[in-house]
């Protein structure tokens, strides 16, 4: 009797695990099926540099805050160490994010890790430290999408790293590359992230390189659309995205890249003003700073499920 419950209780335990495994994965799951998914209606919430409000930026208590509240996506950016190690930082120095000074590409790993980072107020917190790439995608992995702003030079380094740990197929990688560059870098490898080009579509460059995706023969599974202003052109190239059936990505974070329509004006009682202006463009992928009042609005709008 007592070796039949002892025999029990390990199928319970590896069931109970294995139900927890297939749970976490398809937290994961879930939102690439949505990146690939045009005709949904969903809108996946991406977390501009984690939880940066409550926990120094591109951190790792940053990045498990926006895991607890349900976020889809979770943004950080990346630089070189001198011993070119792959770390979350945003700025080309570490002045302004960690206790040390200093150019990323001038400083040693061991050195950085002996800087305390700061939180959005200034302050130096007493433990917490820079992350790798990789410690940052051993949290992430099976819980949650990830998108790479910053760091596209780095491909190959980060491709590395996201193939070592399994990770490739959560990974959303971003830039203002040509169709020809994208194409000539992914043919150097078996497997690839998802890629996403972003069209600052008020600018010649912009426009040029909007042009040349929309003639591409495989359309991207999203745009990143940045304006500093609502215009026709604005309103045109948003409505192409969404014909062609790719998902518009769009910024809620400051001004100047949505137009005004940002965090701050959602936060003060113009959540209908901002992010439902957002989705009557057809934006199904929204960047925010603040994940908690975005998550709370979509559903409310029966725009989560």
């Amino acid at each position: 009797f007592t070796l039949y419950c002892m025999k029990r209780t390990i199928t319970l335990s590896l069931l109970f695990c294995l139900a927890l495994m297939a749970a976490a994965q398809e937290r994961v799951d879930k939102p690439i099926r949505e990146l690939n998914n045009p005709k949904s209606k969903k809108v996946l919430v991406v977390a501009h540099r984690g939880d940066w409000r409550n926990w120094p930026e591109n951190s790792i208590p940053a990045i498990e805050s926006v895991i607890r509240m349900g976020v889809d996506i979770m943004e950080l950016d990346l630089k070189l160490t001198k011993d070119s190690v792959l770390v979350l930082c945003h700025d080309k120095t570490i002045d302004r994010t960690t206790s040390g000074k200093g150019r990323v590409c001038d400083i040693t790993y061991d050195s950085i890790r002996r800087c305390k980072l700061r939180r959005a107020h200034n302050v130096v917190t007493d433990d917490l430290r820079m992350p790798t790439l990789r410690e940052a995608l051993e949290v992430c992995k099976d819980r949650i999408v990830v998108n790479i702003d910053q760091g596209y030079e780095y491909y190959d380094l980060a491709l590395a790293v996201t193939e070592e740990l399994g990770v490739t197929d959560q990974i959303l990688i971003k830039g203002k590359r040509s169709t020809d560059a994208v194409a000539a870098k992914f043919a150097e490898h078996p497997r690839n992230m998802m890629y996403m080009p972003i069209i600052d579509i008020l600018k010649p460059q912009g426009r040029e390189l909007f042009e040349e995706y929309r003639k591409s023969e495989k359309q991207p599974l999203a745009y990143e659309v940045c304006w500093d202003e609502y215009t026709p052109e604005v309103e045109a190239c948003m409505k192409r995205i969404v014909d062609g059936g790719s998902k518009l990505w769009v910024n809620s974070l400051w001004p100047s890249l949505c137009g005004g329509l940002n965090d701050d004006r959602a936060f003060r009682g113009e959540t209908e003003e901002v992010y439902g202006r957002l989705l009557d463009m057809g934006a199904t992928i929204i960047q925010t700073d603040r994940p908690e009042l975005l998550i709370r609005y979509l559903e409310s709008k029966g725009r989560r499920g």
